[in-house]
């Protein structure tokens, strides 16, 4: 019997943009109805690998073929009408428009020259019955979303091709709820079993060995392991990726929580929270789980002055009632986003920029600031959180995506934050890039810092904090100690 060619082949891909040398000589191979998980650190040229896929650059060597055929795109477009689609991990929609107009856009059904809007509407409402959301409306504005909604209107955009063989997901489950990440599963699993192969990268390492058939793992702009999923322990999967044995993935210390710094006493926002009541010390590390939606991302912003507290009493170590982010900010609070594309980060700016933007004093004489002193006030964060750069004058831009997230916990060290508010500070980056944030977080507790942790990682908020407290519906439990938690309580809690 002849073998089956595979439905993807990659071949020598090589990608360098100047002296650095994103990709080199990287192959891989992929079946029909095969999701391939490709793995890697943030840098090691997943991205790069998958907009050569995309048709969004072209390799500078290296052979592609789609089912045997040659395939080398000129542009995303061309690879669309070869049936390869992505969706980017930074969604790419147009917040204006509604759920339908961004699915079907440019391929919108016409009848005589005109938009057929009834005939729009039933397919986009057969595909968000297909991902079980008949909870998202077709004319619902995208902007008016949440993040999940606005992930399934961009995996349902690529899955609107009826000519779709090659899918590829980067992340897609970052902005994802537990009940939202089952249903991309299944689709996923209906996509495979007609035919369709899925590239899938996800630093959830959980994730890949539970839906990936086979994996490739880049390190350094190489192909340094491929293999079947099945057998490869998460520990074998980290060494490929690191290079190295990763011994211990949340280094953890003995904390001494000191006076209280942080106190809310029924704290309401105008939807959300509904209830929140906590207090946090000097020297701990207090964690926040839940469920997506249910609050936690607002109440963080209630206390940094972003979103407006209708009800409830905050108070900054003597300092009482409602403030705003600037005035929080002197008061000696810090606030990293969940969204550091979007608000965490001046991506343009350079990283010396970032990092000291929110505290320019002592940086230059009679209010001047002076590039050399940025770069070199900038110096002792970059050491502290291994971020890998140039040097601080690089744009941000071009930095991975671990090392912006480091740049925007790296303001938050130049400012000499007391209490820290971290939003996801781990999402979507890799392993080694999450052990050096949770090394930074345990080395700032010990050091008296006060942090509270948003996270929908329950190993993560076990594996880091001193306390954990649930948000369920906008309303926050009693924080326990992490001794008394576990995973399954944690989630039976968020739930309700």
């Amino acid at each position: 019997m002849t073998p089956t060619p595979p439905r993807l082949s990659l071949r020598g891909i090589r990608k360098a943009f100047g002296a650095t040398v994103a990709l080199a000589d990287v192959s891989l191979d992929a079946a029909p109805g095969e999701i391939h998980a490709v793995i890697g650190e943030n840098g090691a040229g997943k991205s790069t690998l998958m907009k050569v896929l995309a048709g969004a650059i072209a390799p500078d060597a290296g052979e592609m073929a789609l089912d045997d055929v040659p395939y080398r795109p000129a542009r995303p477009i061309d690879a669309r009408r070869h049936g390869v689609a992505m969706v980017y991990q930074e969604l790419s929609l147009a917040p204006h428009l509604s759920v339908e107009e961004n699915i079907l856009l440019g391929s919108e059904p016409t009848r005589g020259g005109v938009i057929d809007r009834r005939a729009m509407r039933a397919r986009v409402t057969a595909l968000l019955s297909s991902l079980g959301h008949t909870d998202i409306r077709p004319d619902a504005r995208v902007g008016d979303l949440s993040p999940a909604a606005q992930q399934v209107t961009e995996i349902l955009r690529a899955l609107a091709q009826s000519s779709c063989r090659v899918l590829i997901l980067d992340e897609p489950t970052s902005s994802l709820a537990h009940a939202d990440v089952e249903r991309l599963f299944e689709v996923m699993t209906r996509l495979k079993q007609q035919g369709v192969t899925i590239i899938y990268i996800s630093h959830v390492l959980e994730e890949i060995q539970r839906i990936a058939d086979r994996f490739t793992v880049l390190r350094d702009g190489r192909a340094v392991a491929s293999g079947a999923m099945a057998g490869v322990g998460a520990r074998e999967i980290v060494r490929h990726m690191a290079g190295r044995e990763i011994d211990e993935l949340f280094p953890r210390s003995v904390h001494a929580p000191a006076d209280v710094v942080l106190e809310l006493a029924d704290v309401a926002g105008d939807r959300k929270p509904s209830h929140a009541s906590l207090t946090l010390r000097r020297g701990e590390v207090l964690g926040i789980g839940g469920l997506i939606g249910s609050g936690r991302t607002e109440l963080l912003r209630a206390i940094f002055g972003l979103d407006p507290v209708r009800r409830g009493d905050v108070r900054v170590a003597s300092i009482r009632g409602p403030a705003t982010a600037s005035v929080r900010t002197r008061q000696g609070v810090g606030f990293l986003s969940e969204n550091r594309k979007r608000e965490g980060l001046a991506i343009n700016l350079t990283i010396a920029d970032n990092i000291t933007l929110s505290h320019l004093d002592g940086l230059g004489p009679a209010g001047f600031v002076l590039p050399r002193l940025m770069r070199a006030a900038c110096a002792p964060a970059i050491r502290q959180l291994s971020i890998r750069c140039r040097d601080a004058a690089q744009s941000t831009w071009e930095l991975s995506g671990g090392n912006q997230q480091k740049v925007a916990l790296a303001r938050l060290l130049h400012q000499q934050a007391d209490v820290l508010l971290l939003d996801e500070p781990t999402r979507g980056i890799d392993v080694a890039a999450k052990r050096d944030i949770y090394q930074a977080i345990d080395d700032l507790a010990r050091a008296g810092k006060a942090i509270l942790v948003v996270s929908s990682y329950l190993p993560e908020l076990l594996g880091i904090c001193d306390r954990i407290a649930i948000m369920t519906r906008g309303v926050l439990g009693d924080a326990k100690a992490v001794a008394e938690c576990d995973a399954h309580s944690m989630l039976l809690e968020a739930t309700g």
